[in-house]
């Protein structure tokens, strides 16, 4: 048996920068989702570790904390690993997937940007501070009301302007009380002093429920019950 070897295709010179056009989009998106795959972003007060990260995003994913003991391996562990670490359903690492995924692009809950928590608690104040050239037609000046995150040691009287940043999520209603949700007020401050706690399903993302059996499942389920009533009336 006689094996005939395809003969190489020689390209015209004009078509060469071409080629190397198209192929270089290719391992440009390659390399850059190896290093977006690899990015571990660093852990913050109020997300100290993984099993505080499981617990804010819910669907009781804290059953598998001492399966994904550290912050490395939460930001590491592939679809595979988590299936071999015993992390079911799959539908679990969907989800722990897509909110990994979400936080590394710095997307996150409520509280995600506070920067004063100790033992899992933040304290939030609401300041005022002037407003720079800003007055009313009787000149007096005009002021700006935040809510922001300070040291359980402090009273917000000794924060520079430029370290003052509103915390999101958070707004004031009437003249200086916190609103937002997972607040508790403090007493004796009339809502204008609050903390705010981790606590489980913070930044859950609640599953649809489930109308008539579902898309694939609705006509017939409704076939049924229309059958049923028809019977019913004769």
């Amino acid at each position: 048996m006689i094996v005939r070897h395809p003969q190489a295709i020689s390209l015209p010179s004009f078509l060469l920068p071409c080629l190397l056009r198209c192929q270089q989009p290719v391992r440009h998106l390659h390399r850059k989702a190896q290093v977006a795959a690899s990015h571990i972003p660093p852990p913050t007060p109020f997300v100290p570790d993984s099993k505080t990260f499981l617990s804010l995003i819910g669907r009781n994913l804290t059953q598998h904390a001492a399966k994904i003991p550290t912050w490395q391996d939460l930001f590491s562990y592939t679809s595979e690993q988590l299936r071999a670490a015993g992390v079911e359903p799959a539908r679990a690492r969907r989800y722990l997937l897509w909110w990994r995924d979400r936080y590394r692009k710095g997307i996150h809950g409520v509280g995600g940007d506070l920067e004063h928590v100790v033992d899992g608690t933040a304290k939030l104040k609401v300041v005022e501070v002037p407003i720079p050239g800003a007055t009313t037609s009787l000149g007096i000046q005009r002021t700006k009301k935040f809510v922001v995150n300070i040291r359980p040691d402090m009273d917000g009287k000794d924060l520079q302007v430029e370290q003052l940043r509103p915390v999101s999520g958070m707004k004031i209603v009437g003249e200086r009380t916190i609103a937002g949700p997972y607040i508790q007020p403090e007493k004796g401050t009339s809502g204008s002093v609050a903390t705010m706690k981790v606590q489980d399903g913070m930044w859950e993302e609640r599953r649809g429920v489930k109308v008539d059996g579902g898309e694939r499942r609705k006509a017939m389920v409704r076939r049924k019950r229309y059958l049923e009533e028809m019977k019913q009336r004769k």
